[in-house]
């Protein structure tokens, strides 16, 4: 008990959940840190290396992420340790919501992160007999179906946008790197071949692809409804480098929207994009912050960067319950229009203040937090 009390401090987490069933052999968490400014809500992930602190870590970026988007819910986040490649997964899902649903929804509704699908989103629902119960539904269910749509890289890409023009790079012509090609790395892509950008690289677990004259994107979405991850293989040109190396490569902006942690100080002191957009959730710690912020190089945090996600749940929060789906054309000019205002916000906020652009999103984040657990008597005295 003692590592889950450290996990705590004036900001939450208000509620660790952990779970398990002998019959299945599931174990899980439910972390909801901070609900000031609204009830739990974040993604439900599944994953062999699931922990506690890895969960309390996410469910801290979801406070940060919809406060930074201004939008009215709180931080929350869920973990399943299983393999989402097991025969048996759906049998753990259902064992793990039905072990929470005195939480579900009532303190928090689930959404999808990695290792789960729109599919996975639709047994939450029909496992505890509630449409409330999950968001990310597929389009049949009248949901809104984040990863189909793309929601979340094309915000990254818009933040990408958004980030050259402060930088007074135009994002037409420039060179770019994605490292992943899964559901936000390939939507990022796509977005910033429309945007005119040159994707000279792409990266999956099989390696990473590149070509300094730029990829042909389309073919590699084509391939990638093909055979997968194994698109990098199957594409017949360029260079396939080992995992990893795309992010040293020569770039005006690079996107890491794979795993966490994959940019520590060392890599950071060899990275060579004058931008990076997080499209992951934290691909970079403090150190490396520091490091890319003393050499010169943007950073748009993660929390900012891929909070178009947030922005189409807010949307699939209102429309859980009504007979109208959420309208994608709407979403995506109003997840547009947040990540590029955000962005220039906060890259405007860390120069004012000489700090990392981290700092300034995470303060910016905590003020809002802050002014809603003082309103309800929540702050410490």
């Amino acid at each position: 008990m003692s590592d889950v009390l450290a996990l705590m401090d004036e900001w939450g987490p208000e509620r660790v959940v952990c779970v398990s069933d002998t019959r299945t052999g599931m174990r899980g968490v439910l972390v909801i840190d901070n609900t000031a400014r609204g009830m739990g809500k974040g993604g439900m992930r599944m994953s062999p290396a699931v922990t506690v602190a890895e969960v309390a870590r996410l469910a801290r970026v979801m406070t940060y992420k919809w406060a930074g988007a201004d939008l009215f819910f709180g931080g929350a986040k869920a973990g399943i340790m299983a393999d989402p490649a097991a025969p048996d997964r759906e049998a753990v899902l259902r064992s793990f919501v039905r072990a929470l649903a005195r939480e579900i929804p009532s303190r928090y509704v689930a959404g999808l992160d990695m290792g789960l699908t729109e599919r996975d989103a639709a047994v939450v629902q029909d496992e505890l007999g509630d449409r409330g119960a999950a968001v990310g539904t597929p389009h049949a269910l009248g949901g809104m179906p984040y990863d189909e749509l793309g929601v979340t890289g094309f915000g990254v890409a818009e933040a990408a946008d958004a980030a050259a023009r402060h930088a007074g790079t135009p994002l037409r012509g420039a060179r770019a790197v994605v490292q992943g090609f899964g559901a936000v790395g390939h939507a990022v892509a796509k977005r910033l071949d429309e945007l005119g950008a040159a994707v000279v690289a792409v990266s999956t677990v099989h390696g990473a692809l590149h070509d300094p004259d730029g990829l042909d994107v389309g073919r590699l979405l084509a391939l990638r409804a093909e055979a997968g991850d194994a698109a990098v293989k199957e594409y017949g040109g360029g260079r396939l480098l080992d995992v990893g190396a795309e992010l040293r490569l020569p770039a005006d902006v690079l996107v890491p929207a794979a795993l966490q942690d994959v940019i520590d100080a060392r890599t950071a002191a060899d990275v060579r994009a004058k931008i990076v957009v997080e499209g992951a959730n934290l691909p970079t710690g403090p150190a490396a912050q520091r490091v890319l912020a003393a050499r010169g190089i943007t950073v748009v945090p993660d929390f900012v960067a891929n909070a178009g996600g947030v922005v189409a749940a807010g949307f699939a929060m209102d429309a859980r319950y009504s007979a109208f789906r959420p309208d994608p054309g709407a979403v995506f000019a109003a997840v547009s229009a947040k990540m590029r205002e955000n962005t220039a916000t906060v890259l405007a906020a860390a120069h004012a203040h000489g700090t990392t652009t981290h700092e300034a999103a995470v303060a910016l984040a905590q003020e809002r937090v802050r002014a809603a657990m003082e309103l309800k008597g929540r702050w410490p005295r």
